[in-house]
């Protein structure tokens, strides 16, 4: 008598996607920049844009809980990678910028990570159908999410 496959639904297809995207790219990261983990990488990806960002943006979008946003942020302001700045509008808030060490490791990481991207998207296509779709999912599974429809890389 065989034992029956376990039924996999989608949430185990994504976990098992994500988990595998995650160690590629953690295993990427840590050969081209030594030390830099996925979510001081989600930071300065978000940075990038030469906008400043909330501290609720950049929990979000680097998909952790507030106070271990808050001790990164800490972190990449002592590694002098991100600097924090009263935002203009409200001065009660603090935006959170790229610094000139951040913008660069950023450039200097962000080619490989687009090829590796461009690697795992190939046999879909460019990958764009896929955002699409996953892009879909987040605002159907979390719709009041300021962050949904953004797709994080």
């Amino acid at each position: 008598m065989t034992a029956a496959e376990p039924q996999r639904d989608l949430v185990h297809l994504l976990s098992m996607a994500e988990h595998r995207a995650v160690r590629r790219q953690s295993a990427l990261l840590e050969a081209e920049a030594e030390g830099c983990s996925i979510e001081q990488w989600r930071v300065l990806n978000l940075l990038a844009d030469g906008l400043g960002h909330t501290m609720t943006e950049v929990a979000e979008y680097a998909l952790l809980p507030a106070p271990t946003a808050t001790k990164l942020i800490d972190r990449l302001v002592t590694d002098n990678l991100v600097y924090r700045h009263p935002d203009p509008a409200d001065r009660r808030r603090v935006l959170v910028h790229a610094a000139q060490r951040g913008r660069e490791l950023h450039a200097r990481l962000a080619p490989s990570l687009a090829r590796m991207q461009s690697e795992v998207l190939r046999p879909i296509g460019t990958g764009e159908e896929l955002e699409a779709l996953l892009d879909h999912l987040a605002r159907v599974l979390d719709p009041g999410s300021a962050r949904a429809g953004q797709v994080v890389a």
